[in-house]
């Protein structure tokens, strides 16, 4: 019964992060979307402490993007700045891979042109 709840758990805060990706610019969405893809699937068979530490950085980063969400309601999403930055703190406690990763996605983020070139519908 706990294993069904602990699924049920974590598909609801995978879904919740989906749809307040769609709040996002596009580009961001797009990449957004794709790194929650590849980090919830990497996890799927993880430690029962990584998953903790897993699942407490994911409802921590799903209740800072809500918040910010909520808050660039009426504004021009051109205008609004998404994210946070990490402490000191935080950043020791990742493990190499993740600065790297950590990186990559800091600097897909922050270029002009960004890898995904997709236009929003008109409607």
């Amino acid at each position: 019964m706990a294993a069904a709840a602990h699924v049920s758990a974590v598909r609801s805060l995978y879904k919740r992060i989906l749809v307040l990706h769609r709040f996002l610019p596009i580009d961001l969405r797009a990449l957004g979307d794709q790194y929650v893809k590849d980090e919830f699937r990497r996890h799927k068979a993880a430690a029962p402490e990584e998953v903790k530490n897993f699942m407490t950085e994911w409802e921590n980063y799903k209740d800072t993007l809500q918040t910010q969400v909520l808050e660039s309601a009426g504004e021009r999403l051109s205008s609004v700045k998404f994210g946070t930055n990490l402490s000191d703190g935080k950043l020791r406690d990742f493990q190499d891979d993740q600065i790297g990763q950590l990186y990559e996605l800091m600097l897909e983020s922050t270029k002009p042109n960004r890898q995904f070139d997709i236009q929003e519908d008109s409607k």
